[in-house]
């Protein structure tokens, strides 16, 4: 079975955990890491065989177009991350159409490809914002995968379905959540990120098999650039468990990310969505 294999593109200082200690005005002033990270991730992925897809915040294709050619050469989706990694249920109706066409435009430009697929920052789509989906369905949306079907102290919609569903009743727009496991009864979050970074590997093995064998679905795994770099700058300013969140096992990710390259099937996500899609009908 061939699982979802996605990156979130957006650089070590425009994460969730550092949005109250980093102004977006102080960016440009800031050391940008994500073109060597991405580049590190490519060839990752190039001695796996794997193919991804690059969810994208529109902020940083504007500023590394040669990086955007580059991911799309070799053979990986470029999707969108959102312009500048505002939560959906920060933003109104009109506010979250301006951004995705925003980010859409600047990543079709710097990529030479069609964007289809979106992801919301922070996975923000949730049961505050019905109508992002209905959004992203106007737009032309093929596939969204913003929602995480969990409770988070910073996201999450626990009433979610776990795998693929339409959220718009007549739209064709496909929602793959992030992957959870179920153990017991209760969910547990198993698609990537933090959890794969700082939980033992087994655990995120043992998670995808069991996604793979006992629900015979996809996983739907994601990682950041940032992740699989151990010498970007600290931010001692920054909360305690913001940091212990943000730095811990980063020297250990890539290690781990080459053992899961081999022991699963990975694609993109528009690949996954077009499976699903046809599951669903």
């Amino acid at each position: 079975m061939v699982n979802g294999l996605s990156v979130d593109v957006e650089d070590w200082f425009q994460v969730g955990a550092f949005e109250r200690t980093i102004a977006r005005s102080d960016w440009d002033g800031l050391e940008r890491r994500v073109e060597r990270n991405c580049d590190a991730i490519l060839q990752l992925f190039a001695d796996a065989g794997a193919k991804a897809t690059f969810f994208t915040l529109g902020w940083v294709a504007e500023r590394h177009p040669a990086m955007m050619r580059r991911i799309a050469g070799q053979g990986h989706e470029i999707a969108s991350h959102g312009w500048d990694h505002a939560r959906v249920f920060t933003l109104g109706r009109d506010a979250f159409a301006q951004d995705i066409a925003r980010a859409r435009a600047v990543l079709e430009d710097a990529s030479g490809t069609r964007v289809t697929g979106y992801r919301a920052p922070s996975f923000s789509i949730d049961a505050r914002t019905p109508w992002a989906h209905e959004v992203l369905a106007e737009h032309g949306y093929a596939y969204s995968s913003s929602v995480a079907p969990i409770v988070h102290d910073h996201y999450g919609w626990r009433e979610a379905p776990r795998f693929a569903f339409r959220p718009v009743e007549g739209a064709p727009l496909i929602e793959i959540p992030v992957t959870t496991a179920e153990v017991a009864g209760r969910r547990m979050a198993a698609g990537g990120g933090g959890f794969f970074r700082l939980l033992p590997y087994a655990v995120s093995r043992w998670a995808v098999a069991r996604v793979n064998s006992r629900d015979h679905r996809p996983a739907a795994f994601y990682f950041h650039p940032w992740e699989i770099d151990p010498g970007q700058p600290r931010r001692n300013d920054a909360p305690l468990r913001s940091r212990l969140r943000h730095y811990t096992n980063l020297d250990a990710m890539a290690g781990k990310l080459r053992r899961l390259l081999g022991d699963f099937a990975w694609g993109r996500m528009d690949e996954v969505a077009r499976a699903e899609a046809a599951r669903l009908g």
